[in-house]
């Protein structure tokens, strides 16, 4: 059984996920493996606030080189979490 811990990886950070929280929408690298479902009731579970939506992309591998070395980066999940006008903001990305 999956604990809420081992579907949410981490937050995504960057310029556009920052803006985003502005209309209440957080970014979360997921199990590839963890359905809408799943990812709604674990950062409801971990942060305690209520979702409203949830909208998943899966992020496809990209070539990359390294000196004469090459190779490609991991295949990954991102969830935007958008969460009800009436919830409290998450603290962990507050700056």
């Amino acid at each position: 059984m999956k604990t809420p811990h081992d579907i949410i990886i981490r937050p995504v950070i960057t310029e556009r996920s920052t803006d985003l929280q502005e209309m209440n929408k957080y970014v979360f690298e997921v199990d590839k493996r963890a359905n809408k479902t799943e990812i709604k009731q674990a950062v409801e579970k971990i942060f305690g606030v209520k979702v409203k939506k949830v909208n998943t992309i899966i992020v496809p591998r990209k070539p990359k080189t390294y000196g004469r070395y090459s190779g490609y980066t991991k295949e990954w999940k991102k969830a935007i979490v958008t969460l009800t006008p009436d919830s409290k903001k998450i603290e962990m990305f507050e700056v």
